[in-house]
């Protein structure tokens, strides 16, 4: 077996860390109770926050649960899910959408189970515009017929446009934001952005606030607060 420590809920179990990613996993799976939640989407304010560790841990965490799950690394811009699951990054999502490649030439068994991997592929000079083929919708169509959930790590939401670009596609955007890092106007900024794309927020996590006992990182998961007043009413 591998050491991965970025895959900490794979590697130690019985972490604080790994149990709340596994609460994480729990409020995602009972965020829409009233529609299908297949498709989760995973970005930040900025670079930097984890989201992409948050996004490969989240897709170990429902594996354990008995799902299969497929990870896209749909960040072409600075992509790391390869590094992470340490796997070869020389094709992937770019050369499908190019039409060089099919899914099956791409697609990755990791070595966690039931965690597949489709990586970012070559960095290509014009990520939006891929991200907005009509092949990436095919792509995600046959993914969800495929695998219970299909976890996409997009790039930080204030940088680009590619994360509002899939918004739309997807059940689901988790914001992940690291915590002292960010300034509330920026939060809410992305807010915005995600919302204006008609994505659909599920929730924040507060990513790298510190347990001064543990003297580790815990993830603090704030359900979206329309749907909390709509479940209320």
């Amino acid at each position: 077996m591998y050491r991965n420590s970025r895959l900490i809920v794979h590697e130690s179990v019985k972490s604080p860390i790994a149990e709340a990613y596994r609460t994480l996993r729990t409020n995602l799976q009972f965020s829409k109770l009233d529609s299908e939640l297949k498709m989760i989407l995973f970005t930040s304010t900025g670079p930097g926050e984890g989201k992409s560790t948050t996004a490969s841990n989240t897709a170990v965490a429902l594996a354990q649960s008995g799902k299969k799950v497929v990870i896209i690394d749909c960040d072409l811009r600075k992509p790391v899910q390869h590094k992470i699951f340490q796997k070869s990054n020389q094709i992937g999502l770019t050369n499908i959408l190019v039409g060089s490649m099919h899914l099956s030439d791409v697609i990755h068994k990791t070595e966690v189970p039931s965690v597949n991997l489709i990586t970012s592929g070559p960095i290509p000079p014009n990520p939006s515009e891929l991200l907005g083929f009509a092949k990436m919708n095919k792509l995600l169509e046959i993914l969800k017929q495929e695998f219970d959930y299909v976890i996409i790590d997009a790039p930080p939401v204030l940088a680009v446009t590619d994360a509002c670009v899939l918004a739309s596609k997807v059940d689901g955007v988790v914001l992940v934001i690291s915590s002292g890092m960010v300034r509330p106007e920026m939060a809410r900024k992305a807010k915005e952005l995600i919302k204006k794309a008609s994505g659909h927020l599920l929730g924040l996590v507060m990513n790298k606030v510190e347990i001064e006992k543990e003297n580790a990182y815990y993830y603090y998961y704030y359900g979206d607060e329309e749907r909390k007043k709509e479940r209320s009413s």
